[in-house]
């Protein structure tokens, strides 16, 4: 499944911070007000990226301009110990809450609705930190940093110094994450064999590259131009590096399959979440984290089959008709200049911005996702990076509306648009996955319609593409919270024309080690779709299309219902 990639590698804020308030007249308080709610979102925004080595270099090209100097390269930790994180999150949520709506300017109101969500979400999830898993088969620490690494930006002698200390921690980082999944052992959380199995052969796949890992070759490539780097001193580098990859990386990955080779067997669920003791619990809060949705988890299975539905019966009329799809060979530049020309029609002008197309290493192409979008600084948005998985994108249609998903009008050009928007800072490091692959997707299901195909073929590939993902979500349903075995999930699949007993266990492989992950693109899809049907049915003809995709862009990533609540006041004011 395509994706957007940025480091979120620490679970929760871990922050504290004081904030003075001063009585004043009310003419005299709006601003005071506005000024003080937006120091501290600034301050929180830099205490919280400065802890994340990753997470800093990929936010921010240059932080030193944030006054953020002299960090000690990490990759920060994991921990089953929320103490420290849960009086910092109850502190900050308050510090939130101390704020009068009526005293903050409407962006100001709209950064605290979303930053109020997330840390009550957050606080929320802490009950439920042991059943986190930082080693998930599709997104992974195991799998994140080798790519993270190979685009770490290296423009100066300290960002190479930095990206080589770096490194040197990796071990720490993996032992950290080691301890964790022993405590999950302990108290009976380990995940299943078949899991655990995809983690340790995603770390063979790292360690197989021997002296041939990319990290060598990439990290050449960026030094050997560096104009403040004589010969000499370039050589020590490169050798330096090709040491710790070929040593010190390859040491941790060692250590982590061994790690999890002994822990086989402590994992007593071989099944969905919902085998745990609050397994169906937790899953309900992480569908919720994952989609930004307000929906229980039977609401979300019967949008899903209503929208399931409503695909077939407009397929059902063409189906005797020519289905095959044929489009003229053309490279991945010139089908996102394509897209990035035709969508104008219907979404706001994109801001400037270059894009390169690289190509996920052949060694890799087996343990990462068919393409993702590597999201730039957002001190410098211009220059950006979608990754593409030859092995899992077989054809021209295929790439086509991969290229739509992450890039235009998809992850480039709403990250891009939501940035030129100058919004808050602490925007920019809350996650919310189903607004953003929610968004992704919806754009990828237009893109059918841009493609130089017919409509009739449009239609039909599209509604087919939008099925398949429903299926995948209703699995993730069955599975995690329904309680599925293997052969409920062939049964299922079986009633829809998949009944290949070796494609369905994968499938449910694969849902097995990322529970909700699918439901972040389709439930995010499905309320898109839901706000756009509303306004349509509210405006008539005076809907415009462009003006709804505008209102959503510039919300930016938030629950839903926040979203929905921008959509109302766009409507209400006449759609200004």
């Amino acid at each position: 499944m395509p994706k957007s990639y940025k480091s979120f590698l620490a679970s929760f804020f871990v922050l504290t911070f004081a904030l003075l308030f001063t009585g004043c007249a009310k003419s005299e308080k709006l601003s005071t007000q506005n000024r003080q709610f937006e120091e501290m979102t600034y301050n929180l925004f830099c205490q919280e990226i400065a802890g994340n080595t990753i997470s800093l270099h990929y936010t921010l090209q240059n932080p030193e301009a944030y006054g953020i100097e002299s960090v000690v390269p990490t990759f920060g930790t994991i921990s089953a110990d929320h103490t420290e994180s849960g009086m910092a999150l109850e502190n900050t949520l308050a510090a939130v809450k101390r704020f009068d709506d009526t005293t903050l300017s409407e962006d100001n109101q709209l950064t605290k609705a979303v930053l109020k969500e997330y840390l009550e979400d957050s606080l929320h999830g802490l009950q439920y930190t042991l059943y986190q898993e930082p080693l998930s088969t599709v997104n992974g620490v195991q799998s994140q940093i080798p790519v993270l690494l190979s685009e770490f930006r290296m423009e100066s002698k300290e960002d190479v110094e930095m990206y080589l200390e770096l490194m040197d921690t990796l071990p720490a980082y993996f032992q950290s994450v080691i301890a964790f999944e022993k405590e999950k052992a302990e108290a009976g959380l380990f995940m299943s064999d078949a899991v655990a199995k995809q983690v340790i052969a995603q770390c063979q796949a790292f360690l197989d590259m021997g002296n041939s890992n990319y990290l060598i070759s990439t990290f050449v490539d960026k030094v050997k131009n560096m104009e403040e780097l004589d010969g000499g001193a370039r050589d020590i580098y490169i050798e330096e590096n090709a040491k710790a990859v070929t040593e010190t990386m390859t040491g941790a990955y060692k250590n982590l399959k061994h790690s999890m080779e002994a822990l086989m067997g402590k994992g007593g669920n071989n099944a969905g979440l919902c085998y745990f003791p609050e397994g169906q619990q937790y899953y309900s809060y992480l569908a919720t984290r994952q989609t930004g949705s307000d929906h229980t988890i039977l609401e979300l299975k019967a949008m899903t089959k209503a929208q399931i539905l409503d695909d077939l019966t407009a397929m059902e009329g063409e189906l005797g008709l020519e289905t095959a799809v044929q489009i003229s060979e053309s490279n991945a530049i010139s089908m996102l200049n394509d897209l990035q020309e035709k969508s104008g029609n219907a979404f706001p002008q994109s801001p400037d911005s270059n894009a390169q197309i690289k190509y996920v290493p052949e060694s890799m192409e087996s343990v990462l996702s068919p393409a993702f979008y590597m999201i730039p600084p957002i001190d410098n948005i211009s220059e950006n990076v979608i990754y593409i998985n030859q092995s899992q994108v077989q054809n021209q249609l295929s790439l086509y509306t991969t290229l739509a998903h992450e890039g235009y009008p998809g992850h480039l050009y709403q990250t891009t648009y939501f940035a030129s928007q100058d919004p808050d800072e602490i925007r920019s490091i809350l996650d919310y996955g189903g607004y953003t692959e929610g968004w992704a997707t919806y754009a990828e299901m237009m893109s059918y319609y841009l493609a130089p195909i017919t409509d009739t073929q449009a239609m039909l590939c599209q509604k087919n593409a939008s099925i398949i993902l429903g299926l995948y979500a209703l699995a993730d349903i069955g599975i995690h919270y329904d309680g599925w075995q293997r052969e409920d999930a062939l049964k299922f699949f079986m009633a829809y024309g998949i009944g290949d007993e070796n494609v369905v266990s994968e499938i449910y492989d694969l849902i097995l080690g990322d529970p909700g992950n699918y439901l972040k693109y389709y439930i995010g899809y499905l309320e898109i779709l839901s706000i756009k049907k509303d306004a349509m049915q509210r405006l008539g003809k005076t809907f415009s299309q462009k003006a709804f995709h505008e209102v959503v862009l510039r919300t930016g990533p938030a629950p839903f219902e926040i979203v929905r609540g921008q959509v109302d006041q766009w409507i209400i004011s006449g759609q200004e």
